[in-house]
């Protein structure tokens, strides 16, 4: 069957999906593979679609969609799986604004319940010019290899959080946008999560020669299994381009299920750091990052930002309780740029 998509979801990028697709009814129900479905319901909030331009664009009842399967493990969003099989006609939920789609569990009631996914078959994919058979579409193809070595590699700016929301996309940003402006060539990840374009694209909006996500690496949503192989090789690939340092997200908490705690545990990963940022909600967890730091995977924490640093109250309890200096992204933006070079290319500062 053939059908003519109204949106294509951006998770499906590597896939390179058309806007008039052929469908077979057999389904792989497996991550990473490309589906036609056509939504069902109306929301006034989490109705939107990212497409694979960046655009967010509403979600009407009935529209036709490429989406990409997959899971997702969010603390304030939905969480949900691939089911082990699935047919046609079958009804899946939208799990994020990337396009991702699986069976819902667990709902945030700020957001309510998700818009349905009517499945319509599986994309089929024509590789080789000429070729008259089609194969399932799915995100793996094209992909960047994942790799179990990290190869030597430009000093990297990791920047974690204590959870989701947290400020950590604002805080590369910023630290990306002060190191390009001084002439620095920067290069971008976000490492772990569940697939979404806006992350690396505010990076490169700020100066970075160039961005990469696990998307790249042909993965839906991060865990713990494959974090690390993807790590190394999303970065193997980003120092190909001869750059002076690599400002690297590890999407969501530290406390996460995407496999964040996996690459702090790597010692190659950890071994080309040159600075820890941690961005955290609140004084709490700001001191509870710290102590995770220090005491589970043996790191130092050079400086803290996020909400938690939003005003002096929570900025000189984190200096004068935890002993780590707090520099606030969204006011201060000169300063935590200033001190991540100094970090980076000229000593820790006093």
């Amino acid at each position: 069957m053939k059908v003519t998509l109204d949106k294509i979801a951006s998770t499906t990028r590597n896939a390179k999906i058309p806007r008039e697709v052929l469908l077979s009814d057999e389904i792989q129900a497996k991550e990473g593979m490309v589906l036609a479905v056509r939504v069902h319901g109306k929301k006034t909030v989490y109705n939107t679609l990212e497409d694979i331009h960046g655009r967010m664009i509403d979600l009407n009842d009935g529209d036709v969609i490429a989406a990409v399967l997959g899971t997702r493990r969010a603390l304030r969003g939905y969480a949900g799986h691939v089911p082990a099989s699935i047919t046609v006609g079958d009804k899946l939920d939208i799990l994020n604004l990337g396009g991702v789609i699986g069976r819902c569990t667990s709902v945030n009631l700020e957001i309510g319940k998700p818009l349905q996914a009517e499945v319509l078959g599986q994309i089929l994919s024509f590789p080789h010019l000429g070729e008259r058979v089609g194969v399932p579409a799915s995100i793996k193809t094209g992909a960047i290899a994942w790799s179990d070595k990290l190869e030597k590699s430009a000093p990297i700016i990791y920047v974690a959080g204590t959870c989701m929301n947290a400020g950590k996309t604002f805080a590369c940003g910023e630290i990306i946008r002060y190191l390009a402006k001084k002439g620095y060539r920067v290069g971008a990840a976000k490492l772990t999560g569940v697939s979404l374009l806006r992350d690396t694209m505010s990076m490169v909006d700020r100066g970075a020669l160039k961005g990469l996500s696990f998307t790249d690496a042909g993965v839906v949503s991060t865990t713990g299994a494959v974090s690390v192989p993807v790590a190394k090789g999303l970065i193997n690939a980003l120092n190909k381009e001869e750059l002076d340092c690599l400002v690297i997200e590890l999407g969501d908490g530290i406390m996460g299920e995407y496999g964040v705690q996996d690459i702090l545990k790597d010692a190659e990963l950890m071994g080309a750091a040159a600075a820890h940022v941690m961005c955290a909600n609140d004084p709490v967890s700001a001191w509870g990052a710290v102590e995770l730091f220090t005491h589970r995977f043996k790191l130092k924490v050079d400086v803290l930002s996020g909400p938690a640093t939003d005003n002096a109250v929570g900025k000189e309890f984190i200096e004068g309780q935890i002993g780590v200096k707090a520099i606030n992204a969204r006011i201060e933006q000169e300063a935590l740029g200033q001190f991540v070079e100094k970090a980076v290319f000229g000593g820790v500062p006093a």
